[in-house]
């Protein structure tokens, strides 16, 4: 079996993509077979060749939400990508294309449409993207983390597969306490706080918490990872706390190997409403504050709805952060056995074998294409 794999722009549909990978090759499917496409400057350059896979990268933009002579370029760019779609899948002859998302969905859909490769689709959001609400019509079968995505996709096509949660994530989950705040230097008995805007960072968060920081180090332990285009903002204010207070403060600009260290270690967590946070904080049983990105289609709201019907979670928004991140927090960690309970709801929507799910899914699409 040959999979082309169409997945970018953000950790929200690379993470779940690699997550399958690396499910379809324990079950036995070689690097060789397997060819990433993605766009040229985005963090599928880093993270996909990391991981041992080969990439291949076309030019793209956002259509949505930019100024008219930015759609203008962006899709006169994607047009013209059309054509290296069709090259890269003539040469690759792949059984099945596998697509999260991006920018390159619509070159892609196209070239595999005319070329005859069936379509599987992950949806890690419960709503599409508007990256792919165009390729789901082409699609044989989509899998979706939640059931939520029902009311988007066909019910004949539907899969709720799960969110394929990285296997170092997972393992990570069976962490004891112990072991994970010790991979910060941190220690049991005071309650700690995650705070994570997402692969791209969050300007808005990390503003509002280091507003904020000398108050909640008073009674608990943060870790922030702020992402990288706040980094230096981050930095130079954690070196302006007061020792005392530093000692229970862990900024980072990103972390990898140690994502599940933090989840584990963490009591609550403050994020964004990326899809990530459908999967992940279920794993780890994790109760949320979740602030959606309002630019970012409707999907944030929308996932941020769906956890918080759920008791999973409670919402904020940019402009009430200042005001309400901070006795929102405080409020939450006050309260052990609302915490709990909200632990509790998140753990209940966690599907433990997701990304063997979705790899399952995308055999079955690539075997019931050759037999047509």
């Amino acid at each position: 079996m040959r999979v082309l794999v169409c997945a970018g722009g953000t950790g929200g549909g690379i993470y779940p993509a690699l997550a399958a990978v690396t499910a379809l090759r324990n079950k036995g499917l070689t690097t060789e077979n397997i060819l990433w496409v993605g766009t040229k400057g985005e963090m599928e350059q880093t993270l996909v060749p990391r991981a041992g896979i080969r990439l291949e990268t076309i030019v793209g933009g956002a259509i949505a939400g930019v100024p008219l002579h930015r759609k203008v370029i962006n899709g006169s760019k994607l047009l013209l990508s059309i054509g290296k779609a069709l090259r890269l899948v003539r040469r690759f002859r792949p059984d099945v294309m596998f697509m999260t998302g991006g920018y390159m969905a619509f070159p892609f859909t196209l070239a595999c449409r005319w070329l005859g490769v069936p379509i599987s689709i992950y949806l890690p959001d419960v709503e599409p993207g508007q990256s792919i609400q165009f390729s789901l019509r082409y699609a044989q079968k989509v899998g979706a983390t939640t059931d939520g995505s029902a009311a988007f996709v066909p019910a004949d096509k539907l899969v709720v597969t799960g969110y394929p949660v990285r296997p170092e994530l997972r393992d990570a989950a069976n962490l004891s306490l112990e072991e994970a705040l010790a991979a910060f230097n941190l220690l049991p008995g005071r309650p700690t706080l995650m705070v994570f805007g997402g692969s791209r960072g969050a300007q808005a968060i990390n503003r509002a918490l280091m507003n904020i920081l000398p108050e909640l180090l008073e009674t608990m332990q943060i870790i922030h990872i702020s992402g990288t285009f706040t980094w230096d903002e981050v930095d130079t204010n954690a070196k302006k706390l007061p020792k005392a207070l530093r000692d229970f403060y862990r900024p980072y600009p990103y972390l990898h190997e140690e994502m599940g260290h933090a989840f584990r270690a963490a009591d609550l967590v403050v994020a964004r409403a990326g899809a990530s946070m459908l999967g992940e904080t279920p794993a780890f049983s994790l109760p949320s504050v979740l602030v959606p990105l309002a630019w970012a289609w409707r999907y944030q709201k929308v996932n941020a709805d769906y956890l918080c019907d759920r008791g999973t979670a409670v919402q904020l928004t940019d402009e009430t952060l200042d005001k309400q991140l901070l006795p929102t927090i405080q409020s939450l960690m006050a309260e052990p056995d609302k915490l709990a309970q909200m632990s509790q709801a998140a753990r209940a929507l966690d599907i433990p074998n997701g990304a063997e799910n979705l790899a399952n899914l995308i055999t079955d699409v690539a075997r019931d294409g050759r037999k047509e």
